[in-house]
């Protein structure tokens, strides 16, 4: 009976199992890329692709632009027909005359231009007025990383394949891009400040230690650097560089010159050494990454991939089918200890009370610094390896 009693204990701390970040030095990275709308796929499956492969294209329409034509010429509503001087589906230039009409024996003359470059799409007699298709805006999708294509979408996109490094952020901003690693801090305990940054940087991936200042952001825009890894970054300097408040829903459509990713959270956060010691490995390779943040309906994380053709990591699978277990890195993700990493030592069975009063179960966990602290098994998550 004691021995059931310990299997099922055993079982219950298998099963804790909260996902977390992924810090991974040799995996399969699988991208699917695809059209907003339907359009032409223009890979094959067993293609190779490089970044800026195009794997699919689309139009969209133009926006419609309406002239009132009737009320410019002085004529009736029912009578604009008699006046134009291009029909429903012709192309028209900007500035083209596409109705006139004269008076007093042709003395007086007047003009309707078309607005914009486009298509006439209709001319109503009823409101005496000409709708301007705009011009159709091309849309193109890249294959983003280099890799293989392992699956063709129809009409849609297809999915994109790779071995690499793979390092997800807490937060970020800006949208797809790739360059150069190159690490602008010497360990993860210091700032990417300004004078770290140089114009032999423009393009580049700079990693940065515990935190990233305006000054660095505002010069790395300014350099043309591609990208910035870091630690943390305070939400005033957030604010101050993207010109507004951050929302809440998804990020990576912001317009702020460079991509930004936080890997620890707000404040001075010094980079996991995990994840700090795997960016140096790769210092010199090139890199993808973006930006794009998601905490509701949906999580996404920003991502940071580095294509090689290392052999693949066989134990991710099993350490994840099994939970946190003694031995699996977490982070702390509430206070008192948020941002703090660290290792699992044990899951007590029993539940602690903890500063809320409330008994919950806990998981001890063995910090960089050596300290051993109770953290509610929610307030933790898997550093995926």
């Amino acid at each position: 009976m004691a021995e059931r009693k310990g299997e099922l204990e055993n079982s219950r701390e298998a099963y804790a199992y909260t996902p977390g970040l992924k810090v991974k030095r040799a995996t399969t990275v699988s991208k699917t890329r695809k059209l907003p709308i339907r359009g032409e796929v223009c890979v094959k499956v067993g293609d190779k692709v490089n970044y800026d492969t195009i794997v699919a294209r689309t139009q969209i329409s133009g926006n419609p632009e309406i002239v009132n034509a009737a009320l410019l010429l002085r004529v009736e509503a029912q009578e604009l027909r008699e006046y134009v001087t291009r029909k429903v589906s012709e192309k028209v230039a900007e500035g083209e005359v596409i109705a006139a009409s004269s008076s007093l024996l042709g003395l007086v003359k007047k003009y309707v231009t078309s607005p914009v470059e486009g298509t006439v799409e209709s001319i109503s007699d009823a409101t005496g007025q000409i709708i301007v298709r705009g011009m159709p805006v091309p849309i193109e999708i890249d294959a983003y990383m280099p890799g293989k294509v392992v699956e063709v979408l129809p009409g849609e996109g297809a999915v994109i394949e790779a071995s690499g490094a793979f390092v997800q952020g807490i937060f970020g901003i800006g949208g797809e891009t790739h360059g150069k690693i190159r690490m602008a801090a010497c360990s993860p305990e210091k700032e990417l400040t300004a004078d770290k940054i140089t114009a032999e940087d423009k393009g580049g991936v700079l990693i940065g230690g515990s935190l990233v200042t305006l000054e660095a952001l505002k010069r790395g825009r300014e350099a043309g650097v591609s990208g910035i890894v870091a630690g943390g970054i305070t939400h005033s300097d957030l604010k101050a560089f993207v010109g507004e408040e951050i929302g809440v829903a998804i990020t990576g459509q912001e317009e702020v010159g460079l991509t930004l990713i936080i890997t620890e959270g707000f404040g001075r956060m010094n980079m996991s050494r995990r994840a700090f010691d795997l960016l140096k490995c790769f210092e010199g390779y090139m890199a993808c990454m973006n930006g794009a943040t998601q905490i509701r309906a949906g999580v996404l994380r920003p991502e940071l991939i580095i294509p090689h053709e290392e052999r693949e990591e066989q134990t991710t699978a099993d350490a994840l089918s099994a939970g946190i277990v003694p031995g699996t890195p977490v982070r702390v993700i509430r206070p008192p200890y948020f941002g703090a990493i660290g290792k699992v030592v044990s899951l007590p069975v029993e539940l602690q009370q903890v500063e809320s009063k409330s008994y919950v179960r806990v998981l001890m966990v063995e910090l960089e610094d050596r300290k051993v602290v109770a953290v509610p098994r929610a307030n933790v998550e898997i550093i995926e390896e």
